[in-house]
């Protein structure tokens, strides 16, 4: 069952990824240069709230310098590549093995 809920938010964040990375490719195409959005600017544009709620609550309950030199660096990597990366993370995290069979 936790398998089946890991690979499920592989499947979304690999959407999530899917859609930044074609949201960044329009963008490439009209500005005839590559360009990437970084995360923190797509998060801020869906929902800037959350934003502060994350930084507010990553720096009270935990250790607040992990803010400013970790979460700010994955922050202003491209979207989609953080998403990617997550959908791999769940994806390996849910991957069930194939039994050997000894004959």
């Amino acid at each position: 069952m936790f398998r089946l809920f890991l690979r499920i938010l592989a499947v979304l964040a690999l959407a999530v990824a899917v859609v930044m990375a074609v949201i960044d490719a329009t963008r490439s195409i009209a500005a005839s240069t590559l360009t990437f959005t970084p995360l923190g600017e797509s998060w801020y544009a869906v929902s800037p709230d959350t934003l502060n709620l994350a930084q507010a609550t990553i720096q009270r309950y935990t250790l607040p310098a992990i803010w400013d030199p970790v979460i700010i660096q994955i922050l202003t990597l491209p979207g989609w590549l953080v998403f990617l990366v997550l959908a791999l993370v769940f994806y390996i995290a849910g991957y069930r093995r194939q039994r050997t069979v000894l004959v």
